[in-house]
């Protein structure tokens, strides 16, 4: 793994006990997928790291050109293609910390052997549940991506004691958001529908390749705020992120999503996906 910019073995990394991310959760990260041992659209998780870093005034001394040199040498060295990373990236040691002088900020890139969800999920369809927690649009975390991510966790897993792989967020006003660890798009009237980024949602790298797919492919395509019945009233329900690429939802809960099987909006865009990260991560 990488710590700051070092190369180093996984056991022997250390961060300091007075560190912002181990105390009070503050930091960020990024989740990336490689193929063929290219990491697809890095510089796009850079580019929205460094964004949410600047909003939420975490300090970021790295350039995004030497992340990226690190990225692919953490690749090569442990001889991974396929491949989850995770970059981490947090406030530093809050010890001795002065207005004027503040302590560095830690980074941290880990690889592992790709492992993704079960093919069953692709064929059959996935079950989601609907979560009971809020998301709140006046919390400043909301449309970022931080390591205070306990909330999602315990959605997750409720969703995960009730046989489904996923749970969807509504806000405080009642408006579809996203899923835990997912974006979700709808198909209504043979429309793809998904929230708008003020809703607020993250704006998922995965999601923005499927909006530019359906640009390019003439399907019809619509941000705007939606709410139970149009979730319940979807032809398609399709969640997206780096690590699952395109999820076919087929039950909410007990609500059959369509036929109960994947549609076929879903298997053009997810023709389409893996067309563009073939074509992006070629060598």
């Amino acid at each position: 793994m990488f710590l700051n910019d070092r190369l180093v073995e996984a056991d022997e990394a250390r961060v300091s006990i007075y560190d912002a991310g181990l105390l009070h959760g503050v930091g960020l990260f990024e989740t990336m997928r490689s193929y063929n041992g290219m990491v697809f659209r890095l510089a796009e998780h850079l580019e929205r790291l460094y964004r949410s870093a600047q909003a939420l005034g975490i300090p970021v001394t790295q350039k995004q050109e030497e992340i990226a040199g690190w990225v692919q040498v953490l690749l090569d060295t442990n001889g991974l293609r396929e491949a989850r990373l995770r970059l981490t990236l947090t406030r530093g040691s809050i010890k001795d910390m002065e207005p004027d002088n503040p302590a560095p900020s830690v980074m941290f890139i880990t690889a592992a052997p790709m492992a993704g969800y079960p093919r069953e999920y692709y064929e059959k369809g996935m079950t989601v549940t609907v979560s009971d927690y809020k998301q709140n649009p006046a919390d400043p975390l909301a449309g970022h991506k931080t390591t205070n991510y306990f909330g999602r966790l315990l959605a997750l897993q409720e969703a995960q004691r009730k046989q489904a792989g996923e749970a969807l967020w509504f806000t405080t006003s009642n408006r579809l958001a996203e899923g835990c660890v997912s974006n979700v798009f709808l198909v209504k009237d043979d429309k793809l529908l998904t929230p708008p980024p003020d809703t607020p949602v993250l704006p998922g790298i995965v999601r923005q390749v499927v909006l530019e797919a359906a640009q390019k492919n003439e399907i019809k395509f619509e941000e705007r705020h939606l709410d139970i019945n149009d979730l319940l009233g979807a032809k398609e329900v399709i969640l997206t992120n780096s690590i699952m690429e395109l999820m076919p939802v087929c039950r909410i809960e007990r609500h059959a999503v369509g036929g109960d099987k994947p549609g076929l909006i879903y298997k053009r865009l997810h023709e389409l996906y893996q067309a563009a990260v073939q074509e992006e991560t070629a060598r």
